[in-house]
């Protein structure tokens, strides 16, 4: 399991990565300004989907990282 400071690190490099400085700062504070749960958001994430569809798109993702 990755260190908290690690995910944090990471995930703001994928939000600059893909939204720009300004667009990240941007949706950081849409975030914080929301009344998010992310426990009831992750229940519903998956649940029109098959496992295979699920595991297609890990495997997808996977290799595209190690592409990079």
């Amino acid at each position: 399991m990755k260190a908290d400071t690690l995910i944090r690190h990471e995930g703001m490099n994928t939000l600059i990565k893909n939204l720009g400085l300004i667009e990240a700062e941007r949706f950081i504070m849409l975030i914080q300004k929301e009344t998010f749960d992310y426990t009831k958001w992750q229940e519903n994430l998956f649940e029109d989907m098959t496992i295979e569809e699920i595991y297609n798109n890990a495997a997808k993702l996977r290799n595209e990282n190690k592409k990079n």
